[in-house]
């Protein structure tokens, strides 16, 4: 997935807001207009991951502020939201793990955290938690300080294996295509991305190693399998099984706050990259509207998110982060690149971008990234899309089956962000006179020139 999907698409990305240098809506005008909704489909995909992402952190949050204690308190069975089926196995000889066995830390997050057992599901969500909103209101005045201002003060099964490459590396969110924006035209894009990249993937892989050292570990202090520990995958790995691992080693009020701190830290800073991504965008698109008002454009943005996100600080918020985490991101991000791969090496043409790299890096891509870019990336991304059209996942979190209604309302969220790509086509082709052909070919043909710094010259690119 990183070789042929993500590191191409990587590279491609870089290259672009690079050498165009404007966000994921405009830049469009100057490679092929009629795909502009690509850039509108990444602004939605935005909103949806910061209305379940910052939750995850409100969650880290909540975590780090009571780990600030002599004792930790999911260590314990002895507390008020404990049930009589805790069982804590570390602290405590001869104790057997059954079949309807909860763990301290599982209690401490389902019950006391999130509160979900006051929830009856998607459809009877509850009240909001006040302490999370509270979390998430600090969260958001972090963001919101840290971006204001923007980048240059602020600083620099298959479906899932998939979605951890896009997500980790960043190719479809705009985000790449707003950073590199900012970069000097000869800034060598071609070595930022492999360095990136290869160190990336082989971070993800050492963690690995951490990840399966303590999954096992608890599989086998519970004579369960792997896979039984790990069922409620996502955000409960880190809040049940990392938290409950962090408990009972030495120093462990030391190792949770540092631990938790460092979730903070590494949310953040995807938060202040996909905002910023958005944010860029908006702003290269309607420069005579907000380009003299960006710290108020940036707080109608945090508080429109924040307002987005009090779904998932109810009771049942756990329910909706699940559901936005399958379907409004993962498969909708892989259709917006495969897409855009398509626009960009098909319709602006492969000779054309190739032509452009070389102008800004002195040399042309070699024929495995042309490849990648205009047959292998695109078929893997077709290939994971189509898989998990045909297996939709089976939906289920703690001992929730999600119902057959909310797997229809998954994809209708997935499906709200891309239809801006064909919604955009048919608008284009309506608006535009002349014949059909006629419309096809101004809607490909790029609309503005890009200008290329030589010195203190600018040279429009034809």
């Amino acid at each position: 997935m990183a070789v042929f999907g993500g590191i191409p698409l990587f590279y491609m990305e870089l290259a672009l807001g690079q050498y165009h240098r404007n966000g994921c809506i405009s830049i469009w005008r100057k490679i092929c207009p009629i795909f502009k909704g690509i850039g509108y489909a990444i602004c939605i995909i935005a909103f949806y991951i910061a209305s379940y992402y910052n939750t995850i952190m409100a969650w880290a949050l909540y975590y780090l502020i009571s780990s600030f204690a002599a004792q930790l308190p999911w260590t314990s069975c002895k507390n008020s939201w404990n049930t009589g089926n805790c069982t804590n196995y570390f602290s405590e000889d001869n104790i057997t793990w059954t079949l309807h066995s909860t763990s301290p830390a599982e209690e401490f997050y389902t019950r006391h955290v999130l509160q979900i057992h006051r929830s009856k599901g998607l459809h009877d969500l509850g009240g909001i938690s006040w302490q999370l909103a509270l979390c998430i209101m600090l969260i958001f005045t972090i963001i919101y300080f840290s971006i204001w201002k923007g980048v240059k003060t602020s600083g620099k099964v298959w479906v899932d294996a998939a979605a951890q490459i896009f997500f980790s590396l960043g190719p479809g969110f705009g985000v790449l295509l707003a950073f590199a924006s900012y970069n000097k035209f000869n800034n060598n894009c071609y070595q930022d991305a492999l360095v990136t990249s290869v160190v990336n993937c082989v971070t993800s892989f050492v963690s690995g190693f951490v990840i399966f050292t303590v999954l096992g570990y608890m599989a086998e202090m519970r004579n369960e399998d792997v896979s039984e520990v790990a069922k409620d995958a996502g955000p409960s790995l880190l809040f049940i099984t990392y938290a409950e691992a962090i408990a009972n080693m030495p120093a462990s009020t030391f190792f949770a706050i540092i631990f938790f701190l460092m979730l903070i830290t590494l949310g953040l800073d995807s938060t202040f990259a996909g905002l910023e991504g958005v944010i860029t965008a908006v702003l290269d698109e309607f420069p005579h509207i907000w380009s003299k008002r960006r710290e108020w454009f940036v707080l109608s943005v945090v508080i429109t998110c924040f307002f987005g996100s009090l779904i998932t600080l109810t009771f049942g918020g756990a329910y909706v982060v699940k559901l936005l985490e399958e379907f409004a991101t993962g498969p909708a991000v892989l259709t917006v690149a495969l897409i855009e791969a398509i626009a960009v090496c098909w319709f602006y043409g492969i000779n054309q971008f190739c032509s452009d790299v070389k102008e800004m890096l002195g040399f042309s891509p070699g024929w495995f990234w042309r490849i990648c870019w205009v047959a292998i990336s695109p078929l893997f991304l077709l290939f994971i899309i189509c898989s998990f059209l045909m297996s939709p996942p089976q939906l289920r979190l703690f001992q929730y089956n999600y119902p057959q209604w909310s797997i229809i309302l998954g994809y209708c969220i997935g499906t709200s962000s891309f239809i801006c790509i064909p919604m955009y086509i048919t608008y284009r082709l309506i608006i535009t006179p002349g014949t059909l052909k006629e419309r096809l070919i101004k809607g490909i043909t790029p609309e503005t020139p890009t200008e290329i710094p030589c010195g203190d010259i600018h040279l429009n690119a034809v």
